[in-house]
C-alpha cells in the first residue's frame, strides 16, 4: 500500500486541520467530536442543512460546506459512519432558530445514527426534518444499505436545498424541495479499480486487470455484475440504459447530467464519458440543460465514474445556478 499519510489512525483529523487551514475564510472545523460548520454558522433566520458519512469519499461532504450549500459536515472514520453525538453536535452549531434539515445517505450506520441525533434535537427544542438519499438504481440491497444506496444526487441536493435555505425559505419547504430532487435523481457507477482503506492496508476487492465491476458502490460494495473491460461507449449505453429507464426519463425531459470520477480516474477520461452520455441522451430525445463533470464522491483511489442525471423543472434550475461558495463546488460569487 502506498499512501500520502502519516498514521492510518491520523488520516481523518489530519485532513480535517488542512481544510482549516485552506479555508478559514469559508469553515470552523471542530474537533471531538469531528465535525465543520460555515464559517459564520449559525446564520439567524436561516434553515439549516447537515449531512455527514463516512470519510474518503472526498469531496463529500466537508468540501460542500459553506455559503449556498451545506451549513454543516459530519465525517466519520474512513467509510464508516460518523456517531450521533457529532450530528447533534453540529446540528446545534449551525440552528439558527429556524431549524435544520439531515440529508441522509440511505446507510444503514448513517440513517440509524442520524436519527437518534434528530430525535436528541428535537428534544432540545430543535425543528428537524429528515430527508433520505436512494437514487442508486444499480441493486435493490447492498451490504450496508436496506433498499437503495445513497449516491450522486446527493451532491445535487445538497447544492439545491442550499440555494432554498439561502433564500430564507422555510425549514418544511426547504426539506421538500430536497426529497423532490431526490425522486426525480437517478444514478449509476463503476470501476476499474478496488481501493484501499488506509487502516486495512490492502485492496477491498480483488479485480483482474482485463475486467470491470458495473453497478459499483462507493464503500467498494458488489455491483450488478463483473465483466470483461469493453469500450466506453457500451458502458456507458450500459449504465444510462438502467438510469434512464428507472424512472423513466421521456422525450422531451431537460436534465442535469452528472458525471462523476470515484478518485482516480483522470479528467480527460471523464470527458470521454460524458461525450458518450451526451450522444445517448440525445439519441433518446432528451435534453442535457446543465451539467456538472468531475470527481465530487469518490471512493479514495478507485478508478471509475458514476452517472447521475436529475430531471429539472425552471425551479430546480433557478436554485441550481444560484450562487454558491464551498470550497469545492463555487459559482455566481
Amino acid at each position: 500500500m502506498k499512501k500520502l499519510i502519516n498514521k492510518p489512525e491520523d488520516v481523518v483529523t489530519e485532513a480535517l486541520q488542512g481544510i482549516a487551514a485552506a479555508h478559514p475564510d469559508l469553515v470552523r472545523v471542530h474537533t471531538n467530536p469531528n465535525f465543520l460548520v460555515r464559517a459564520d454558522a449559525p446564520v439567524q433566520g436561516k434553515a439549516a442543512l447537515v449531512s455527514g458519512g463516512g470519510s474518503g469519499h472526498e469531496p463529500m461532504h466537508g468540501g460542500f460546506v459553506g455559503m449556498g450549500m451545506l451549513d454543516a459536515a459530519c465525517p466519520g472514520e474512513v467509510f464508516t459512519s460518523p456517531t450521533p453525538d457529532q450530528m447533534l453536535e453540529a446540528t446545534k452549531a449551525v440552528n439558527g432558530g429556524a431549524g435544520v434539515v439531515h440529508i441522509v445517505k440511505n446507510y444503514t450506520g448513517d440513517v440509524m445514527n442520524f436519527d437518534m441525533a434528530a430525535e436528541m434535537a428535537r428534544g432540545e427544542g430543535i425543528e428537524v426534518e429528515s430527508v433520505l438519499v436512494d437514487d442508486d438504481v444499480a441493486v435493490q440491497d447492498s451490504l450496508y444499505t436496506a433498499g437503495r444506496r445513497g449516491v450522486g444526487t446527493t451532491v445535487l441536493m445538497e447544492k439545491i436545498a442550499g440555494a432554498a435555505a439561502e433564500e430564507r425559505r422555510a425549514l418544511k419547504e426547504v426539506a421538500e424541495i430536497a426529497r423532490h430532487v431526490n425522486s426525480n435523481g437517478r444514478s449509476m457507477g463503476m470501476a476499474l479499480t478496488s481501493c484501499t482503506v488506509p487502516a486495512a492496508g490492502k485492496p477491498t476487492f480483488e479485480i483482474g486487470d482485463d475486467e470491470m465491476e458495473i453497478g459499483i458502490g462507493i464503500h467498494g460494495e458488489p455491483g450488478r455484475q463483473r465483466m470483461k473491460l469493453k469500450p466506453v461507449h457500451e458502458i456507458v449505453e450500459m449504465m444510462a440504459v438502467a438510469v434512464v429507464e428507472d424512472i423513466p426519463y421521456a422525450k422531451g425531459d431537460e436534465v442535469l447530467a452528472f458525471v462523476n470520477g470515484m478518485g482516480g480516474t483522470p479528467l480527460i477520461e471523464l470527458y470521454v464519458v460524458y461525450n458518450e452520455v451526451n450522444k445517448f441522451l440525445e439519441g433518446r430525445g432528451v435534453k442535457i440543460t446543465r451539467n456538472l463533470i468531475g470527481s465530487y464522491i469518490t471512493s479514495l483511489e478507485m478508478a471509475g465514474f458514476s452517472i447521475t442525471l436529475l430531471k429539472l423543472d425552471d425551479e430546480l434550475t433557478k436554485l441550481w445556478d444560484a450562487p454558491v461558495k464551498t470550497p469545492a463546488l463555487r459559482w455566481g460569487v
